[in-house]
């Protein structure tokens, strides 16, 4: 029975913190109300010596071209990546003999089938790269979890995906869900370019011609020349990005007309990002099919990075004979501790199945006597409501009005997405909402989209999807969906330049607060959805305490903040 996870970002405030996860690991314990000492196994979700060994023979490989990449790797790993098991004796005190390794794919492939609610299905994982292995495929069944072919470096869809992230003028593994909001932008025009750089074969596995990539023997830079050679020079980082798209208004639309040029430019790069993100659901989906051919299952469980593309995911859905699709909300590295732990579990250990990972509130929660502690101390005037009716109608009229509002209530979310935890809201019926949040309040660029968390039982009537209770993606805003022509005007601040949307299927059992927030937002206007991104500011990881979620609507255009059962405003 899963407790408690969470990502030490949350705790230390540092985006992606790659370092040992003290504080996350002490926030577990004390959620279970256990000392390190009551442990009976621990388990890292891959193996340091086999991940040093590919490194290290990828660095010989590629010498003398890899000799910067090798000093930099070897100061990493010399410091505490290779003796990870002798920090985690230090700092939990336990028995060595009790510290246990699984391996990368086998805890992605172990962090969904094993929070499935299927008995069984298959197993499809795919990143950039863990030990060796770059996909893997395999069966679960029951407590038991086989992965029986796998994918090697360098030949990796997640690091295909990241050389263009890094061509495009982001942040490689920051930028991946930009590149996917830049493509529907886009035209695939330059797939023929992208096929020259990988062959693909009819079971989904695939070479990379590396002639086109660096990433084995550079970390400052992905690619080679000869992919510039293709493609061009790579966008400036800090450049704005609009295109002329017809569609667009607001601040792209003014941008556009001030620069045409830019705009045209632009437009390149957008079908840049298009056609890789074709190719990449081109492959994922010659992986289903052959993986269905295989095992003949109609149930896939889906992890590592590449099970957060959602628009993939809609395809696997809508393209593949797999009629039911399992995608936990921490699909990426996070979510690897998960698995291993199940892993060790169920497997090793033999333990039953019997949970089912139906919401991702799992991480720290600040009650009312916290929160009303702070608001106190730093002399913060605030409305407080003992009725939760007259609190969510204090929002709604807020909402309806035109506020943004930042929500903060229980137990924040496991994984990258803000599930109504942590949450900015604001109303998709107003189309300058997108300008607002993104340029005003996120402080990012103005043509990222926004999700709509929508009533369950509303879902059909605004999106191309049925049945969505059955659907986990949608649940946990891992699922694109095309938005019904007719409810386009109905929320354009949610409705994608393309037509789709990362659709939040919302429902009473699972997030009650969040659900009631919505229905009464839909008694008072007649539209059952909420615009809903993550509470934080650009760079920053998701809000986790009253103060932070106090210090991001200080410093933003945020109208209203909900703290447990407090509402502040701006006066």
């Amino acid at each position: 029975m899963l407790v408690a996870a969470a990502e030490e970002e949350r705790f230390t405030r540092k985006k992606h913190d790659y370092g040992f996860p003290a504080q996350a690991i002490q926030f577990c314990l004390d959620a279970g109300k256990l000392d390190a000492r009551d442990l009976d196994w621990v388990v890292f979700f891959e193996k340091p010596l086999v991940k040093f060994d590919r490194i290290l023979m990828t660095s010989l490989a590629t010498y003398p071209r890899s000799l910067r990449m090798f000093r930099e790797a070897m100061t990493g790993w010399f410091g505490d990546k290779l003796w990870v098991k002798g920090t985690i004796q230090k700092t939990l005190g336990i028995d060595p003999g009790r510290i246990l390794f699984s391996e990368h794919h086998l805890s992605h492939g172990a962090s969904s089938f094993f929070c499935s609610p299927f008995e069984e299905a298959a197993i499809l994982t795919v990143d950039g790269v863990g030990e060796w292995a770059t996909a893997s495929m395999g069966v679960g069944k029951g407590s038991t979890l086989r992965l029986d072919q796998e994918l090697h470096f360098p030949h990796s869809l997640g690091l295909l995906y990241s050389a263009f992230t890094a061509f495009l003028g982001f942040e490689v593994n920051e930028g991946e869900y930009k590149v996917m909001g830049m493509a529907a932008y886009g035209q695939p025009r330059y797939v023929d370019e992208v096929r020259r750089l990988v062959r693909v074969y009819d079971d989904g596995s695939f070479a990379l011609d590396l002639d086109y990539f660096s990433f084995e023997y550079s970390t400052r830079r992905a690619f080679t020349n000869r992919f510039l050679e293709l493609f061009g020079p790579p966008r400036d980082p800090n450049a704005p990005f609009f295109t002329a798209a017809a569609s667009q208004g607001g601040e792209e639309r003014r941008l556009a007309d001030a620069d045409p040029r830019g705009a045209e430019a632009n437009q390149r790069y957008a079908d840049v990002a298009a056609s890789v993100q074709a190719i990449t659901e081109e492959i994922l989906l010659r992986m289903a099919d052959h993986l269905h051919r295989k095992t003949g299952l109609r149930k896939l469980c889906l992890a590592g990075g590449v099970a957060l593309n959602g628009v993939a995911n809609g395809r696997l859905l809508r393209e593949t004979p797999f009629e039911e699709l399992y995608v936990q909300p921490s699909a990426g590295d996070g979510g690897g501790a998960l698995g291993a732990a199940l892993w060790a579990h169920h497997v090793l250990l033999g333990g039953p199945r019997g949970f089912v990972m139906e919401h991702a509130a799992w991480g720290q929660e600040h009650g009312t006597g916290e929160v009303l502690e702070f608001l106190r101390e730093s002399g913060i005037r605030h409305e407080a409501f003992d009725d939760d009716d007259a609190l969510v109608d204090r929002v709604v009229d807020g909402l309806a009005s035109g506020h943004v509002v930042g929500w903060s209530r229980g137990r924040f979310e496991w994984g990258p997405r803000a599930l109504g935890q942590r949450s900015i809201l604001a109303d998709p019926r107003r189309p300058e909402m997108k300008d607002v949040v993104n340029t005003k309040i996120k402080f990012r660029e103005p043509y990222r989209p926004f999700a709509p968390s929508t009533l369950v039982e509303r879902v059909p009537d605004f999106f191309e999807l049925t049945d969505p209770r059955k659907h986990y993606p949608a649940r946990f805003m891992l699922l694109v969906v095309g938005v019904k022509e007719s409810q386009r005007a109905v929320i354009p601040a949610v409705t994608h330049v393309d037509g789709s949307a990362r659709v939040q299927a919302v429902l009473p059992e699972v997030t009650p607060d969040y659900y009631r927030l919505i229905e009464r937002f839909h008694q008072a206007t007649g539209v059952p959805v909420l615009l809903n991104t993550s509470f934080n500011l650009r760079g920053e990881p998701i809000v986790n305490t009253p103060r932070e979620a106090f210090s991001t609507f200080r410093r933003s255009d945020l109208d209203l903040l909900v703290l447990d059962r407090f509402v502040v405003a701006k006066t």
